[in-house]
């Protein structure tokens, strides 16, 4: 109870702080603007200028320190596709692999996306099709309530409260409360959506990732699973950047469509439910009249991210492991490191108070 009072007090500091900013309304950029795709199979990675792009290179300067200060490893900005900021902290390089954390369900949300475009499961079928029934200890017609598509939108109804809330064996996935009628931030729940996609797919998860988005994009990293617990993917930045970008071009790398499901896609990036207004398919989004945090069940009077432009929508990881996407104005922004703060869920004051400086750097 102590650690959930001071984490109900550590939010309540951070919504009265956000409500203090204005919301920020970005200006879309020309609709010639192309994006940019490095090669997949090269380190090659075209950069652009601050001055190019008229944006503040004084207080970028400023903010190197500032990522230093939070633990920062790795920071990257991308504008339509080309870098324009790369920085590395302490011995951490390009080549340096990380975890992503939560993050990584962004990831898995697209994956399913994948699995469902090509007719190996449908988010709307109940969980038990694909795992067999007695994958929790809830009552046999409690748990057939819960489908696919309460894994993606974190409204299974089953309890996040318990011991471990990372442990999936049945006797930790216990019955709270009907499917969709409670959103809860359930890292076992979520978990199981690894074995949906290798039962649909007659794949390991690790070979469903690197056939269908790791080796079309050019990306590094693997999934890593200890037992009855979570799967973690770790990768070097620039391969989460990456991702960002696919994500940023609406599933399409280049002339490749990795994810063609664009109705998937639009619902992955779009409220999924009436509880959480910030949350799609395991996608966080900035702009919306309300949020719900990790661990918490009260209802933030704000927006995600008050700082930031209202369309941006994100992954976020524990410890401050972000992929935010900006679509109005073509940007991808990543950071990797340890925690910026105290808080070390996968929502922080971090995420306001950094988009407090980038918005003084990059003219929007």
């Amino acid at each position: 109870m102590k650690n959930l009072s001071v984490a109900i007090l550590l939010f309540s500091l951070f919504v009265l702080s956000c409500k203090k900013e204005e919301n920020i309304v970005s200006t879309p950029h020309p609709v010639n603007d192309v994006i940019y795709f490095p090669p997949t199979n090269s380190s090659v990675w075209d950069t652009t200028s601050l001055a190019s792009l008229n944006w503040n290179t004084t207080e970028l300067n400023n903010l190197y320190p500032y990522l230093q200060s939070k633990n920062t490893k790795a920071f990257i900005i991308l504008k339509n596709g080309k870098i324009v900021v790369e920085k590395y902290f302490g011995t951490f390089t390009s080549d340096s692999l990380w975890y992503w954390a939560s993050a990584g369900k962004t990831m898995t949300a697209f994956l399913v996306g994948i699995a469902q475009q090509e007719g190996t499961l449908n988010i709307n079928n109940r969980t038990s099709q694909y795992i067999g029934t007695g994958w929790t200890s809830a009552p046999i017609n409690k748990e057939n309530l819960i489908t696919v598509r309460n894994q993606l939108t974190m409204t299974t109804g089953l309890d996040d409260a318990v011991a471990d809330p990372d442990c999936t064996l049945p006797s930790c996935l216990i019955y709270k409360a009907d499917a969709g009628t409670r959103w809860a931030y359930h890292n076992a729940a979520y978990t199981m959506l690894d074995q949906v996609v290798e039962n649909a797919s007659s794949l390991s998860y690790n070979n469903y990732f690197q056939q269908k988005i790791r080796n079309k994009i050019g990306m590094n990293g693997f999934w890593y699973k200890s037992t009855n617990s979570n799967n973690v993917f770790f990768s070097n930045a620039r391969s989460m950047a990456r991702f960002g970008l696919l994500l940023l071009n609406k599933g399409n790398w280049d002339a490749t469509s990795i994810l063609s499901d664009t109705n998937y896609f639009n619902q992955q990036i779009a409220t999924s439910q009436n509880l959480n207004l910030s949350y799609g398919y395991l996608t966080w989004l900035n702009g919306k009249n309300s949020f719900m945090a990790p661990t918490l069940q009260t209802v933030f009077p704000s927006s995600l991210i008050p700082n930031a432009p209202n369309d941006l929508y994100a992954a976020l990881g524990k410890n401050d492991q972000k992929i935010y996407v900006v679509p109005s104005q073509k940007l991808v922004v990543i950071r990797m490191g340890e925690s910026a703060g105290s808080v070390q869920f996968a929502l922080s004051g971090f995420d306001n108070e950094l988009w407090g400086k980038l918005k003084t750097i990059i003219n929007y």
